[in-house]
């Protein structure tokens, strides 16, 4: 996976997985440019995500300062907890705004630097586009709309020379889920919860799922597009075993 000659854009790299996958771009020889509030140790763009008129801003100066795009890592999301029946609209629209709206902005702003240099899109998704946690209906439906959008900027622009996938992370270890695991009540029982809906028995870290991106934004994955790419520790496969007995698969119930 060598970057050699390719300009990439992060939004949202200044921690957690836009920083780790900021990084390994870097170690392979991209020039990194990372768009959000707060400064990075590469090259920033400082823009509120959540302002409709940042996405055309990020990529007018990219093209001004590197004069042309090669990859493009959408991580940059919020997430704020709320069921439908008490959930405030503009919690709703911030959620759909920076985790979906932005990305289909970035993208439309750079296609005809994608279109030169045959470039690439990967979108941070989430398991919880698949599959929903109680409490999080405009962060779910946002994931979920984010891989559409994936498939759809995949057979749109496939035959440009353009590829687009996306991830869906689980539990990764960011500094705001860690910061939320050391909040609990009691952090060790949490903790003993978490490795146990893991198959792996374990919850991932920023690196993994940068590994991942950076595959997908290689030409290693040349042939790979539209695709969603889980990476939850095996999380999405494991049913529940509360209600699973010796006497209930005696009677049927397993």
């Amino acid at each position: 996976m060598d970057f050699s000659n390719k300009i990439a854009l992060v939004s949202g790299g200044s921690s957690g997985i836009g920083a780790a996958t900021a990084k390994l771009m870097a170690e392979r020889n991209a020039r990194v440019f990372c768009a959000q509030r707060s400064s990075t140790c590469y090259e920033d763009i400082l823009e509120d995500l959540s302002d409709p008129s940042a996405p055309m801003k990020i990529i007018s100066e990219l093209e001004s300062r590197a004069g042309g795009l090669d990859i493009i890592v959408n991580n940059a999301g919020i997430m704020k907890e709320g069921r439908i029946d008490d959930m405030p609209l503009d919690d709703w629209n911030k959620q759909i705004a920076i985790n979906l709206t932005t990305p289909f902005l970035l993208i439309r702003n750079a296609l005809e630097m994608l279109r030169k240099t045959k470039g690439n899109i990967v979108n941070v998704g989430s398991i919880e586009g698949l599959g929903v946690n109680p409490g999080h209906a405009a962060y779910a439906a946002s994931k979920a709309a984010l891989h559409s959008l994936t498939r759809s900027v995949a057979v749109d622009h496939g035959a440009e020379g353009i590829r687009c996938n996306a991830v869906a992370p689980g539990w990764i270890d960011t500094p705001l889920n860690v910061d939320y695991i050391e909040s609990m009540p009691d952090v060790n029982k949490f903790k003993k919860e978490l490795k146990n809906i893991h198959p792996i028995a374990r919850t991932g870290n920023p690196k993994e799922v940068a590994n991942l991106i950076c595959w997908l934004a290689s030409s290693e994955a040349s042939f790979v597009t539209g695709q969603v790419w889980t990476i939850d520790g095996g999380r999405m496969s494991k049913l529940s075993c509360l209600l699973y007995t010796s006497d209930a698969a005696d009677e049927g119930l397993g």
